[in-house]
C-alpha cells in the first residue's frame, strides 16, 4: 500500500533564498507516516494510549533538487521491510511529478518504558496485510 500526502512548504521552514531547510523534511516524513498508518486503518495516537510506540532509530533523506516557499509537494509513502521489532518506511518527495527527495526511516517498537518489544501481532497483522496489498 503506497498513500501520498500534500505538503505546501511554510514560509519558516525556508532558508533566505526561499529554500526548504533540510531540516524541515523530517517533520513532512513524520505527516506522511501518521497517514500512511491512518490509511492502513491503524491510529498511532490510540496505538501510543495501548502503551507501544515507534521511534524513529535511522533517518536517510537523498536531496535532489530545492524546494521552495509554497511550493506544494506530494509525498509518496509505502512500508518496505517488516520484522518482529522494527519496520522501514520508504518516502519519495515530489514537486510537479519530479523527485524533491527521496528517503526512509526505520522504526523500532518499544513499550512505554522504552524498552524494544516484538510487535503486538494484531498491529503485526495489519502491516503485514498493507506491505502485501503493495507489492
Amino acid at each position: 500500500m503506497k498513500t501520498s500526502s500534500k505538503i505546501r512548504v511554510r514560509y519558516a521552514e525556508t532558508d533566505q533564498m526561499g529554500v526548504a531547510h533540510h531540516s524541515a523534511y523530517v517533520p513532512w516524513l513524520e505527516v506522511a507516516r501518521v497517514d500512511w498508518l491512518k490509511a492502513a486503518g491503524l491510529d498511532y495516537a490510540e496505538i501510543e494510549r495501548g502503551g507501544v510506540f515507534f521511534p524513529v532509530t535511522e533517518l536517510r533523506l537523498r536531496y535532489k533538487r530545492p524546494a521552495r516557499f509554497d511550493e506544494e509537494l506530494i509525498v509518496e509513502t509505502a512500508l518496505t521491510e517488516l520484522a518482529s521489532r522494527r519496520f522501514t518506511m520508504s518516502y519519495r518527495l515530489l514537486k510537479e511529478g519530479k523527485v524533491v527527495a527521496e528517503g526512509e526511516t526505520v522504526h523500532v517498537t518499544q513499550d512505554a518504558s522504552g524498552r524494544a518489544r516484538r510487535l503486538p501481532e494484531e498491529l503485526r497483522e495489519v502491516l503485514q496485510s498493507a506491505l502485501t496489498r503493495q507489492t
